[in-house]
């Protein structure tokens, strides 16, 4: 099964009061900057949301923890499974390790070092020579690990 949003009515505004609510005590409260330089050489008011300051990084983590937190006890022994190079893969694993979601993290080869260093500090297993490119996902990891027909895959999209 492949979570996405195909098939379900859109996002409406309870659904991110629900996520918020999910999210609570997960994430940070990434602060929004300005800055008078920026402003100036744009010619508008730029703000900037720091979610560099985020756990695992980036915003990443807000979806793929609202993603696990949904899941069923079953679908979550069954675990989940990415193909990512960078963020994404970090904020999977973060997200699996904090409501107890097997979850596996499949990484090409050519991905920077700095993301490969950052996925393995939260334990979960990931495929370092899984390909070398995103194209090769959907071929690489599935068949490197043989998930079970109720594994959740996570797209980077989420």
């Amino acid at each position: 099964m492949i979570a996405t949003n195909a098939g379900r009515a859109p996002v409406v505004f309870d659904d991110v009061v629900m996520a918020a609510r999910r999210l609570a005590g997960v994430v940070h409260r990434t602060p929004v900057m300005t800055s008078r330089d920026l402003d100036r050489r744009a010619g508008c008011r730029v703000f900037l949301k720091c979610e560099n300051f985020q756990r695992a990084g980036a915003f990443k983590i807000r979806g793929a923890f609202n993603a696990m937190s949904q899941l069923s006890e079953d679908e979550k022994r069954c675990g989940v499974i990415t193909y990512s190079s960078g963020n994404h893969a970090q904020a999977i694993a973060l997200a699996g390790s904090l409501p107890d979601v097997a979850a596996l993290v499949g990484m090409p080869a050519d991905a920077p070092s700095v993301s490969g260093e950052d996925v393995p500090a939260v334990t979960v297993p990931f495929l370092s020579n899984a390909g070398s490119s995103a194209s090769s996902a959907s071929c690489v990891v599935p068949g490197r690990i043989q998930p079970s027909s109720s594994t959740r895959r996570l797209p980077w999209t989420m």
